[in-house]
């Protein structure tokens, strides 16, 4: 189960698993109980986690110090280098926090659809009706959105349900294709979280995952299914959107 949410299983066996747990009660309770310990931990390790201004004072204070001890030959054999050294740790850190930042916006949205699919209750509102299921969120959220019309293809939409990433609320819509659940988030194009992630598709942990912005909100659609799905069914989104 831990492989599992980790997203350390091939895709086959995490599909297997992903459907035994919306027919055991038991192991879907046990995961929701690790996702939710999972995401608590997260939380607590993100608590001290060192500020820009920290790190700006830190490096503002050892340039100060170079400064004092250095002499002419240091200044022009040496200060090119440093400079260069500064640099390249400078666009590695910041490469290093985007694709950190990505990868945890990714884990919590695996988390938030792996929680929903084996909760007893998927969604708060059960509907495949878009004019029942929209007009629920009204109220809800700061924010809204359209649906696509779903017929003639091979998708149902099941419901959704308010959900929040980075205490930034938003909705989460569950729809079915072939027996296996799409979970859709939207939110608010906005906050460190999101803004300026980039687009397009991707493979994150045991899921596919496709993203985009459009009249300034945030799609993610996420799921174990294939990558073909999800692009098909993002095409219904942006449509509809």
């Amino acid at each position: 189960m831990d492989a599992y949410l980790d997203g350390e299983l091939p895709v086959a066996e995490a599909a297997s698993i992903g459907t035994h747990l919306r027919s055991c009660a038991s192991c879907a309770a046990d995961a929701l109980e690790r996702v939710q310990i999972k995401r608590a931990v997260a939380a607590a390790g993100k608590r001290y986690e060192p500020s820009a201004e920290l790190r700006a004072r830190i490096m503002h204070a050892v340039a100060g110090k170079t400064r004092r001890h250095s002499n002419w030959v240091w200044q022009v054999v040496a200060v090119p280098a440093v400079l260069v050294l500064i640099l390249s740790l400078t666009v590695n850190w910041y490469v290093g926090r985007e694709n950190a930042r990505r990868q945890q916006v990714y884990s919590e949205l695996a988390d938030l659809h792996v929680a929903a699919l084996a909760s007893t209750a998927p969604v708060d509102v059960v509907s495949s009706d878009r004019h029942t299921v929209k007009p629920w969120f009204q109220g809800k959220i700061p924010f809204t959105f359209n649906l696509p019309e779903l017929q003639g293809s091979d998708f149902t939409l099941l419901g959704g349900r308010v959900t929040y990433l980075a205490q930034t609320p938003g909705a989460q819509l569950i729809y079915q294709i072939r027996k296996h659940e799409i979970s859709v988030f939207i939110l608010q194009d906005r906050g460190h979280l999101t803004e300026s992630l980039p687009s397009g598709a991707n493979h994150a942990l045991t899921f596919n995952v496709d993203s985009w912005t459009q009249n300034g909100l945030r799609y993610f659609v996420i799921g174990d299914v294939a990558a073909d799905d999800i692009a098909r069914l993002s095409k219904l989104l942006r449509d509809a959107g």
